[in-house]
């Protein structure tokens, strides 16, 4: 891991105050713009920021400052860090929140019964759990398995959805293809489908009878007519 200057700025104000260093070595060691360091040194920047000696945190030495301000050319160089912290690797399940530990249980029976191509390693990683609270709950031996609700883990902000469907695609590489009955399958075969009669008369095609529509026609006017009569009585 590359070692990073801890809180440039405030650095900055320091440098600025304490050192003849120019502006472009102190924007260079501080990672900021000429123009901005020139604003802190006028001011008009940073009015409110203390600042940090580099010297007493261990990040630079004054025969680094005075080599600096002796050679304008000179770009000021860290110092190396007297003790090297490893960078820590998590290990184990994911960490869960004290206040959504007591959805993982509902996480857990979601993923068992909609995803259970799922592997329990794969199960810990995305919502912090133990195989064995798995197994209990895959089982229904879990103490609390009569109350259990499936629910989403990405709804309950247990993982993403990203992980979600990572870890899904990579239990699903290397299964077999469902088969058409699997996947219920009703469409039938092109051998079946190109026997079938194909018939060209539809419905709305049929030769129109003209004098039965006519007639049709007249009965609906005698009756209109009868009709009117009767209200005139």
């Amino acid at each position: 891991m590359a070692q990073q200057l801890l809180m440039p700025k405030a650095t900055a104000v320091w440098l600025v105050d304490n050192t003849a260093l120019s502006f472009e070595q102190i924007a260079t060691f501080c990672k900021l713009h000429p123009l901005e360091v020139k604003a802190i040194a006028d001011g008009e920047s940073a009015q409110g920021i203390k600042g940090l000696d580099p010297i007493a945190t261990g990040q630079l030495s004054r025969d680094e400052i005075a080599r600096a301000e002796g050679n304008p050319n000179h770009k000021l160089k860290l110092s190396e860090p007297k003790v090297r912290v490893p960078d820590s690797k998590r290990k184990g399940p994911r960490y869960t929140p004290v206040s959504k530990r007591q959805d993982r249980p509902n996480a857990i029976l979601w993923l068992v019964r909609n995803h259970p191509e799922l592997k329990d390693a794969q199960i810990s990683r995305l919502v912090g759990t133990t195989k064995s609270t798995i197994e209990q709950i895959r089982e229904r031996t879990h103490w609390n398995s009569t109350n259990l609700t499936a629910m989403d883990p990405v709804t309950l902000g247990l993982c993403t959805q990203i992980d979600l469907d990572l870890e899904v695609e990579r239990a699903s590489k290397g299964r077999p293809l469902p088969t058409a009955a699997e996947l219920g399958a009703t469409l039938e075969a092109s051998k079946e489908t190109e026997k079938l009669p194909f018939s060209y008369e539809r419905e709305e095609e049929k030769e129109i009878d003209a004098d039965a529509v006519f007639s049709k026609l007249k009965a609906l006017k005698s009756d209109r007519k009868d009709e009117d009569e009767d209200d005139h009585y």
